[in-house]
């Protein structure tokens, strides 16, 4: 019997193995390890490879997101409307400013349902924040026209969709930030934390710089009281390893996907669907099943590990439970976290393995 892990890291960096060693040792001697050349590089050139104007390395998603927040100028009094199925990192990023999230339902691809934004819009609105779930993009044309018209902020939590976009244009150019996590599972993952913020805005990137670093434009001259959050220069340069390898990393990605869809056909499982003129990434492949927790059971007995992203919606853990929302109230962010279910999908995995699971999941009765 196969053993099958939900996600394997090894593969990814085996396969690029003698350049990420080689680049880890020429960061090691250079003897420069915090905001140099590497930090500079790849800022360069992951701000070309989004298509912003500018990236801001930091030290995880989640830096990303609340001092994206921060820069924008949200704080207590403002709402921020958000995803009720995102990962909870994306609702901290609004929490953590002070400001109160306004959750909403998601589509039938996973992402913010742009038609039910509208009705939530109140005076003390600020911004929406858009969670490119699992490498799938959302609506973006309905969005952006809703922050013209009532002259809103877009913050887009793009920590799974590196690389993926809607109508030729990608994930985290469509917003005043985009907030990307390099959390090392991610297509474009570091081996070990680390983020960025990317920007059409100068101003914006100039005072994320200067937040990042102590508030600090200058050494031991503080403008504002800042925070200790620097993408370290190993995790850059090995990010630039990746970063060059990113157009087969999601090739690949995108074939075992289309795999996936075109193999699996047993009637108790639902497959993700694909927006029209966006390109998905897949980050995770989510299937849906009502026996979801039989399934499990079911894939363990065969050694074949999967993963829920998520089982308990923000709206009901016990973190946000201040906010005093209550089961029912949003059905289908919860039946979503009844029913998803990430199987294996990583870069790397064979042909015998990626069937094995298929054949297994079509015989599941």
């Amino acid at each position: 019997m196969m053993k099958i892990m939900p996600n394997r890291m090894d593969y990814g960096f085996q396969k690029y193995q003698q350049e990420f060693e080689e680049k880890a040792l020429s960061v090691l001697r250079s003897g420069w390890y915090v905001l140099g050349n590497e930090v500079k590089t790849f800022e360069e050139r992951f701000a070309e490879y989004t298509g912003a104007s500018y990236c801001v390395g930091l030290a995880s998603g989640l830096d990303a997101l609340w001092i994206g927040c921060k820069m924008l100028g949200i704080g207590p009094g403002d709402e921020v409307i958000v995803q009720a199925n995102t990962y909870i990192a994306s609702v901290m990023g609004i929490s953590m400013n002070g400001a109160t999230p306004i959750f909403t339902e998601p589509d039938e691809y996973f992402q913010i349902d742009a038609d039910k934004i509208e009705e939530k819009i109140t005076e003390k609105t600020k911004a929406i924040m858009v969670v490119h779930l699992y490498g799938h993009v959302a609506d973006m044309d309905k969005i952006v026209s809703l922050c013209k018209k009532y002259n809103l902020k877009l913050i887009e939590d793009c920590a799974q969709s590196h690389g993926a976009t809607y109508k030729g244009k990608m994930t985290g150019t469509f917003g005043d930030v985009g907030c990307f996590s390099f959390y090392p599972s991610k297509n474009l993952g570091a081996f070990g934390d680390a983020g960025a913020l990317v920007t059409n805005d100068p101003k914006i990137a100039e005072e994320t710089r200067i937040y990042r670093n102590y508030g600090s434009e200058k050494r031991y001259y503080n403008k504002v009281v800042g925070a200790n959050s620097r993408l370290d220069e190993l995790q850059a340069g090995l990010l630039n390893v990746r970063l060059s390898h990113m157009d087969e990393i999601t090739e690949e990605r995108k074939r075992l996907c289309a795999n996936y869809t075109n193999k699996l056909c047993n009637p108790s499982i639902y497959l993700p669907k694909e927006r029209e003129n966006t390109s998905t990434v897949w980050h995770q492949y989510v299937i849906r099943c009502d026996r979801r927790e039989e399934l499990i059971a079911y894939l363990n007995e065969k050694q074949i590990g999967t993963i829920i992203h998520y089982p308990i919606p923000p709206h009901l853990s016990e973190a946000y439970q201040y906010l005093g929302h209550k089961k029912g109230e949003f059905p289908i962010t919860e039946n979503y976290a009844d029913t998803v279910l990430s199987i294996p999908l990583y870069n790397g995995m064979t042909e015998e393995e990626q069937q094995y699971v298929i054949d297994a999941i079509n015989a599941f009765k």
